[in-house]
């Protein structure tokens, strides 16, 4: 064979061994991306209860059942749940803690899955709370949502927006606070939810497409005679949180923010998330590329491109424009806590910022439930008493970038 023609040969084996490696590439990338935006229909157990007695339980050792705090347990695929209290004693691959109650079914050994929202039901069943359950109008379809009523009429709503891959039980845990300062709550579903409707590509849109549904429960709350809005959000809850005062006309009925682990910045958090998988984090940048892309976005499979630059709340903050509370852990191991440490320094004339370090995330209820609710009362009784409500169109425009 000729120089000239292995030298061809050679280009040709390179150019398609490149080819090769870019195309698989992209399915790594790909398959990153997909993952992040899939809702996880199925979850599997997570931890073993060992034994039950009348005031212990108990359990295998793993990185949710030694962390302190108030959780919760299901056991027979989720027939039964068991509320669990402090950490007695950690011995070997076992772990007793308090058994503080059991909700529903039996308590006996088995496989079971943890519940970080500690409560479990509805509000009325898990707290004792009156509640309706309404639908709420929305462009996907009604949204299932608990309509929680105070105890006096008020003008005032609180809407709770649960994270991703959560369920509305996650909002749970704030419901007695905020009613104990005479607000409505009311707690809807949003699109992809294992109860509510579906996008025609039954893919997330990380907060991109989800404030168009709570901005349908803030409407709703409006036309039924709320004039003020307090707007809760736990991890990419507070992600579809901003972006409704970001984009949405209600926004200037927006009086405070509350956020639990929030998702501020997606790049850190996914970031994050690759080197926790062990992906290499150029190639994570390249399926959150994807995700924007015109065509990439195809290989995803989502409805329309997710531009993850509006949803960077650090590099936006001089945009921010109400009272915000951020409580978030350290300890967090699925969203850092370095973008909500970063906003708080950035914008301190309207962000307070309540720092921890113990609880895993947005647990930081469960782990010292008396200073959460003591930081959320505070806080809106600083923003909320003698403010007058808004009118109509009062407020600052949405930037609608």
């Amino acid at each position: 064979m000729s120089a000239h023609r292995r030298a061809l040969v050679g280009a040709a084996t390179t150019g398609a061994v490149l080819a090769a490696g870019a195309a698989a590439a992209t399915t790594v990338a790909a398959a990153f991306a997909r993952a992040v935006v899939t809702p996880a229909r199925h979850k599997p157990d997570d931890v073993d209860v060992l034994q039950v007695g009348p005031h212990r339980v108990v359990l295998g050792v793993s990185a949710d059942t030694v962390v302190p705090g108030r959780y919760g347990v299901w056991t027979d695929g989720g027939r039964s749940h068991l509320r669990v209290g402090d950490v007695l004693e950690v011995t070997g691959e076992r772990v007793t803690r308090e058994l503080l109650g059991v909700d529903t079914g039996t308590a006996r050994p088995g496989s079971g899955r943890w519940n970080q929202y500690f409560f479990a039901g509805t509000p009325r069943s898990a707290l004792g709370l009156a509640h309706e359950d309404v639908l709420v109008p929305s462009e996907v379809g009604d949204l299932p949502a608990w309509l929680v009523p105070a105890a006096e009429p008020a003008d005032t709503w609180a809407v709770l927006v649960h994270g991703r891959g959560a369920t509305r039980e996650e909002a749970l845990r704030a419901l007695p606070p905020l009613h104990a300062l005479g607000l409505t709550c009311l707690v809807p579903a949003y699109r992809n939810d294992a109860d509510g409707p579906s996008s025609p590509a039954r893919r997330y849109g990380l907060g991109d497409t989800e404030w168009h549904d709570v901005e349908a429960a803030c409407r709703y709350a409006l036309e039924r005679g709320a004039r003020r809005l307090v707007l809760v959000g736990w991890s990419m809850g507070g992600a579809i949180v901003l972006q409704l005062v970001a984009r949405s006309p209600v926004a200037g009925h927006v009086a405070a923010v509350v956020l639990d682990g929030p998702v501020l910045d997606w790049h850190d958090v996914l970031d994050h998330q690759a080197r926790r998988h062990r992906l290499p984090v150029r190639l994570g940048r390249y399926g959150l590329g994807l995700l924007g892309h015109p065509l990439g976005r195809r290989l995803v499979g989502l409805d329309g491109p997710v531009d993850l630059r509006r949803m960077d709340w650090v590099s936006r903050a001089r945009e921010l424009h109400l009272p915000v509370l951020l409580l978030h852990s350290d300890a967090d191991d699925y969203v850092p806590s370095g973008p909500s440490a970063r906003l708080a320094e950035a914008r301190p004339d309207l962000v307070t910022f309540v720092r921890s370090g113990t609880a895993r995330h947005t647990k930081e209820w469960n782990v010292d439930p008396a200073g959460w609710e003591d930081a959320v009362r505070r806080f809106l009784r600083t923003h909320l008493d003698g403010a007058p409500a808004p009118g109509p169109g009062s407020g600052p425009e949405p930037s609608g970038v």
